[in-house]
């Protein structure tokens, strides 16, 4: 493995970790129900092999923070790990009131001033929503229709969330990661499209084999 004598990140990048993986401890995926740090590090794997530096790892690793954690404080944030890596952090949370407002709200919000963030904010927003996307995805693959039913929203409401963020990324910004977050919504669209058919064609069986002749 080839190595530098140069360190290619700090002791805040360890300190972020630790911070992510005690805060995260008791999280896991809605979906898969998968510790939910797996899609911390994620993301921040998909940062770092795009060009993000030590910062913007760091936000990714802590992009969910302020928003699902009620015990986490900005300025806590900001007094260890800088001021951009909160302003990040702010800009990628869709919320941080606890309770959350309506998923609606917070979305539409979200999606309002997402299209106008600067490229640091995209990128990390793009890992994000890939990851998202790619095991949404998956899960549909493998349990089908029933995947939907474990998020807050319906699945039209997602499918249109989905989109819509890959519209407001792609506003003036163009990057690999929009690109392949384009082609894994679309699938998604697909595969809910054919679910769709399938349960009315189950249904349409179901109501004629119940009709019985006289």
């Amino acid at each position: 493995m080839p190595h530098t004598t140069t360190p290619q990140y700090s002791e805040r990048l360890d300190a972020a970790l630790a911070l992510a993986a005690d805060a995260f401890r008791m999280h896991v995926r809605k979906a898969s129900g998968v510790p939910y740090l797996t899609h911390l590090l994620q993301v921040m794997v998909t940062v770092g092999e795009h060009g993000g530096d030590e910062d913007l790892m760091i936000a990714a690793l802590l992009h969910d923070y302020l928003e699902d954690v009620e015990t986490a404080d900005a300025e806590a944030l900001e007094a260890r790990f800088g001021r951009r890596v909160r302003t990040i952090v702010e800009a990628l949370s869709d919320t941080t009131e606890h309770p959350k407002p309506p998923w609606a709200e917070r979305k539409t919000r979200y999606l309002a001033h997402l299209a106008s963030e600067p490229p640091d904010v995209k990128l990390v927003s793009a890992a994000d929503k890939l990851h998202n996307a790619r095991s949404t995805l998956r899960d549909v693959e493998r349990v089908g229709e029933e995947t939907w039913s474990r998020f807050n929203a319906t699945k039209e409401q997602s499918l249109w969330y989905y989109r819509s963020v890959v519209d407001a990324l792609a506003q003036d910004w163009s990057h690999p990661l929009v690109d392949e977050l384009r082609v894994v919504v679309e699938a998604l669209h697909e595969i809910a499209g054919a679910g769709e058919r399938i349960e009315r064609a189950t249904r349409g069986r179901k109501r004629r084999g119940s009709v019985r002749p006289s």
